[in-house]
């Protein structure tokens, strides 16, 4: 498995799909994590950093590139990395000769549920909110409202 979101440079990325290919054996599974384009939104929106000035050209520049720069000195906002579209992702692993299996969410919309700690404390309501996120994990219009994206392809 691996962090793409790590490699902003896409020749980087593709470098590295490309090796990850080429170890794989016919038939061998490779997992790709990557965030996703609206991550920073949808964590400000959360958060509240959408009213840190400091942190609106960040976001912009997610928005508008992919490319996150964290020229603060604040940890909260992340560090230099790249965010995908879901198709993006796709497409970088079909140009290495990859077959795509799915893409599905991480946390999916889950990450949205009130009181998530104290939901995830009781084994009922996990469950329950597990048994929701599952329904919508693949759904292709909703890749892009989960903060982190899994890629599944075979050689």
């Amino acid at each position: 498995m691996g962090p793409l979101y790590h490699l902003t440079e896409r020749d980087d990325r593709l470098r590295a799909i490309r090796e990850a290919r080429r170890v794989l054996r016919s038939g061998g599974v490779l997992f790709a994590a990557a965030i996703v384009r609206f991550a920073s939104l949808l964590d400000a929106l959360a958060r509240g950093f959408i009213d840190d000035p400091r942190f609106a050209a960040i976001l912009e520049e997610d928005l508008r590139s992919g490319q996150h720069r964290n020229p603060t000195d604040d940890p909260a906002y992340f560090t230099s990395g790249f965010f995908h579209l879901p198709e993006e992702l796709r497409t970088e692993l079909l140009e290495n000769g990859l077959s795509v299996v799915e893409l599905v969410v991480v946390e999916g919309p889950g990450w949205l549920a009130a009181n998530f700690e104290k939901r995830w404390a009781d084994p009922a309501r996990r469950q329950h909110l597990l048994d929701l996120v599952r329904r919508v994990e693949r759904e292709p219009a909703l890749l892009g409202f989960s903060p982190h994206l899994l890629a599944v392809a075979t050689r």
